[in-house]
């Protein structure tokens, strides 16, 4: 089972070193030939602006839309808002998530924290249920979830900070820069569980 992580910009490389140590194949992606023959995609955190403008400059956007309606894909931070159908400005996005979100919700690099959050869908690989430390670095807000995207963390003010919609999900944290695997680990749960249909 290959993963691919597009590494057009952002921090692509941490999540590749995450996915191996779990013992998935990785390749880069960043022509829309390397799409083929790949279980998943993780789309990293970056800058959602330049990440739109890259995948447009390199004819990527409709073969990741293609390959985000039949595979599972994970987008973190800009990630997530590339996944969305509404960012509240002009940008390229995929249209694939029935999310909108919003930008630079918390403010600039200063404004970066951590949290631990509940994320009782986690317990399908760690039925501890035990809190997931979270960081947050200048990082977007789902604004709403409509269709049959689901919620699955919030903050403790109810602002929504995960969602998954089928096998596709966003995270608006940066799970790749904490020890914790257990994101990874369920992302890997939807590429098998998409691959065995």
């Amino acid at each position: 089972m290959e993963i691919g992580v597009l590494a057009l910009q952002g921090d692509f490389a941490e999540h590749q070193a995450m996915l191996e140590k779990l013992g998935a194949a990785v390749r880069q992606v960043r022509q829309p030939g390397q799409l083929a023959g790949l279980a998943g995609l993780v789309i990293p955190g970056g800058e959602s602006t330049t990440m739109g403008k890259l995948a447009a400059a390199y004819d990527l956007i409709e073969p990741l839309r293609e390959f985000g309606r039949m595979h599972a894909v994970w987008g973190t931070c800009a990630g997530a808002i590339f996944l969305s159908r509404d960012a509240g400005n002009e940008q390229p996005l995929l249209d694939l998530m029935d999310i909108s979100v919003i930008r630079n919700a918390f403010g600039r690099q200063v404004d970066s924290f951590e949290i631990d959050l509940d994320v009782p869908e986690l317990k399908s690989v760690d039925p501890s249920g035990k809190p997931y430390h979270a960081v947050f670095i200048r990082a977007p807000l789902i604004d709403s979830v409509s269709g049959s995207a689901k919620v699955l963390a919030s903050l403790p003010d109810g602002r929504i900070v995960a969602a998954r919609q089928g096998h596709l999900l966003a995270t608006v944290f940066h799970p790749e820069l904490t020890p914790d695997d257990r994101f990874h680990r369920y992302f890997l749960e939807l590429v098998k569980s998409r691959s065995d249909h």
